[in-house]
């Protein structure tokens, strides 16, 4: 940053809590310009013109952050956009700051008090001469209300092209702490690809739907006419009805509109100040003709490089890799969101964790996540609890819930083992001591019993299906982590060169504890004993019999015929039968297509991940109206073992960004060839495998000045760079 931590806030005198806020500067350029930078950010989200002419590609800019700690500020070269006069305009929507939760009121002050917008700029010129100008945001500044007459993250936009603001003032100064400014630290987010719409629809209410055939998220860019005056409504939704028809129920308390007012002229139009979960949109008032050519979905997430490509012999399995893709760019928008649809859209720090190894396989997050983790760390509370969800919104002192806060330990750790980041493990160590202080002070005797948890949330453990939490016993799940993410601290510390054995002991101990409460000769005792409990006792190392607790986890799936694991669970569920030699059993649920599993969405015509194993059911009836996304990706970390154990690419936790590289693939007969590769810091990795006449080829791609372990059915092999071929 240059400047413009000696700018001044500015908001308009108007209060308008939904409203564009437009401010605008006219200036002169005096001398021979050299170059010309612009910075900005505010409490709200931005958009920026220079001489009627669009700045940057940045989209939802600043992004979203902790706003009382951390603001992002953009800098952007503007060089070339002027001229001898000009003017810069600078629209304010309110974003993610103007928006309470679902309304609740609590959230108010997470929002500073007030739901307004405040803008904060700097332009600054440089002329041949050595001489420099700096353009301020001040109460020189004009404000007026801008054409988006109403924007709002959950209920969309109306965009009104005949609104002139009829009183148009000078801004005011806004209170606000220009300490918290930085230069941006994340990916920004940017407009990513066009999906023209596939086909129009009318169903049996008669109504006039869109269809892009894919569920994503971003907005529509519409070209319409109309009759002067009238108003045309886009609603968004996900799904069909089981009789066909528009459904957005899902949505809960979200409008998800974007409402135009006609003027009687031709305009091609798409928000500036907002974004929409969606495959369908549902036409309202429309009086032009419905092409599907005045219609393109635009894609919109952070900018992250796509590093991992997997496929298969199984066209399903193809697909579900298509939906675990479809689901990360739809919720990393800025943070790691649950759902990019509803009246959420929250980053909760469960689903995060869970899903980071595959999101890492998947593109290139480390800048992604060094955002969110410190917003993350500034949120953290004193005494060591991590809010449910980063940016906090509820800001209450809640307690922390088990594999939820586990994010504080887990993402830095994903980002070391992914991209060799040291440094984000120095700065999220005291983190994550704090957190695990936090548990040990909520804890008797090494078993974390003090604090609230969600518990192994959306299990099918429960008969009653709408306890979520209900299920595998919460103070074994809670003991699991702290063991897990005791590991983490011990590893985080011994890396930073600091003496873990107190750490070390207290882990221990914590596992003695866990054996004599819930386990026995190996087994989890019958009345813990579920398929979540058995594979976090044996996938986190906690089991004194590894190859007992794995029996019984597979007896368990097996006797069942399915998995029955929620959040907590599934992540770790087909790592802990491979890793144990139950491989089949491990093929057996991800090839299954039946209710419950990962197929069924995929036969149900999923194009991302859903929420609720049977989010719809067999016959299009829904499982829920109050938590019910078609775009949630936490059941998409399998595709972490897809990578990891179908194709075999593993990192080696000495050697991490695939210094060295671990091959150790599980092959199934029901799978013909598979094919992954991983484009690492270090290079691109490929692994591949196919049957043929009775014999397995297997061809390994190694980076130059990389090394790898190869383990196959018949023993152990060290190689180097280049590609390596053999058959088994």
């Amino acid at each position: 940053m240059k400047n413009i931590t000696n700018a001044q806030w500015i908001k308009s005198p108007k209060l308008c809590k939904e409203c564009e806020i437009r401010y605008t500067k006219s200036f002169e350029v005096k001398k021979d310009l050299v170059s010309a930078s612009l910075e900005a950010t505010a409490l709200g989200v931005y958009v920026v013109d220079i001489n009627g002419e669009r700045v940057g590609d940045y989209v939802l800019a600043p992004g979203w952050t902790a706003y009382q700690k951390r603001l992002q500020v953009e800098t952007y070269d503007v060089t070339a956009m002027l001229k001898e006069n000009n003017t810069v305009s600078i629209g304010v929507g309110p974003g993610w700051k103007g928006r309470y939760f679902t309304g609740n009121e609590r959230c108010a002050g997470y929002f500073l008090g007030v739901r307004e917008t405040a803008l904060i700029a700097a332009l600054t010129l440089e002329y041949a001469d050595g001489t420099s100008e700096v353009i301020y945001t001040d109460g020189s500044w004009t404000v007026e209300l801008g054409k988006f007459i109403s924007t709002d993250l959950y209920n969309g936009y109306t965009y009104d092209p005949n609104f002139v603001d009829a009183e148009p003032m000078k801004a005011v100064a806004f209170p606000h702490n220009n300490k918290i400014l930085l230069d941006r630290q994340g990916e920004k987010v940017i407009e990513q690809e066009r999906i023209p719409a596939k086909e129009i629809i009318i169903t049996p209410k008669g109504e006039t739907i869109v269809d892009f055939g894919q569920n994503l998220t971003g907005y529509v860019e519409f070209k319409i006419k109309g009759s002067k005056g009238e108003t045309a409504v886009i609603h968004h939704g996900e799904v069909l009805d089981a009789q066909g028809n528009f459904y957005r129920d899902n949505l809960r308390s979200a409008k998800a509109q974007a409402r135009f007012v006609c003027d009687g002229e031709e305009h091609i139009c798409k928000p500036d100040f907002d974004f929409f979960g969606f495959r369908y949109i549902k036409l309202e008032n429309w009086s032009d003709e419905v092409k599907l050519e005045n219609f393109t979905a635009i894609v919109v997430h952070s900018e992250m490089k796509r590093t991992g490509h997997f496929e298969c012999s199984s066209e399903m399995l193809n697909k579900l890799y298509h939906n675990v893709i479809w689901g990360q760019k739809g919720n990393y928008l800025d943070v790691p969101t649950d759902c990019p649809q509803r009246d959420e859209r929250l980053g909760w720090t469960g689903d995060a964790q869970v899903f980071v190894k595959a999101a890492a396989y998947n593109f290139d997050v480390e800048r992604f996540f060094i955002k969110w983790l410190a917003d993350l760390r500034a949120e953290q509370r004193p005494w060591g609890t991590i809010p449910h969800v980063i940016p906090d919104l509820f800001d209450v002192d809640e307690n922390s819930s088990a594999a939820w806060a586990d994010a504080v330990t887990v993402c830095p750790w994903q980002m070391y083992l992914s991209y060799a980041n040291k440094d984000l493990i120095a700065e999220s160590l005291d983190s994550m001591k704090n957190y695990i202080e936090y548990i040990e002070n909520s804890s008797v005797d090494g078993i974390w019993c003090k604090s609230w948890h969600f518990g192994d949330w959306l299990n099918l453990d429960a008969s009653d299906v709408g306890k979520c939490d209900i299920g595998t016993n919460k103070d074994l799940i809670a003991t699991a982590y702290y063991i897990y993410s005791s590991e983490i601290l011990i590893k985080a510390m011994e890396l930073c060169g600091e003496d873990a054995s107190e750490y070390k002991t207290k882990r221990e101990n914590s596992i003695i504890a866990f054996r004599n409460m819930f386990m026995e000769n190996g087994r989890v005792k019958p009345e813990y004993a579920t398929q979540t409990a058995a594979t976090l006792a044996v996938h986190f190392g906690i089991s004194d019999n590894a190859a007992e607790t794995a029996k019984q986890l597979n007896d368990l799936v097996t006797e069942c015929g399915h998995l029955k694991t929620g959040f907590v669970g599934t992540p770790y569920l087909l790592h802990a039968l491979t890793d144990n030699g139950y491989v089949k059993t491990a093929y057996d649920l991800i090839l299954r297509e039946d209710y419950p599993s990962w197929l069924f969405s995929v036969r149900m015509g999923a194009t991302t991940i859903w929420e609720h194993w049977d989010g719809m059911r067999e016959d299009g009836t829904m499982w829920s109206t109050e938590m019910n996304s078609f775009n949630h990706y936490a059941y998409g970390a399998v595709a972490d073992w897809m990578y990891g154990d179908m194709a075999g690419i593993k990192v080696d936790e000495k050697n991490p960004a695939y210094k060295h590289i671990l091959f150790k693939p599980y092959t199934d007969s029901r799978i013909d060839w598979v094919k992954a590769s991983v484009d690492t810091r270090n290079g691109l990795v490929k692994s591949e495998w196919k049957r043929e006449n009775g014999k397995t080829t297997y061809i390994f791609t190694v980076p130059e000045g990389c090394t790898a372990t190869v383990t196959l059915p018949d023993g152990e092999y060290e190689v180097g760079a280049g590609t390596h071929s053999y058959i088994v």
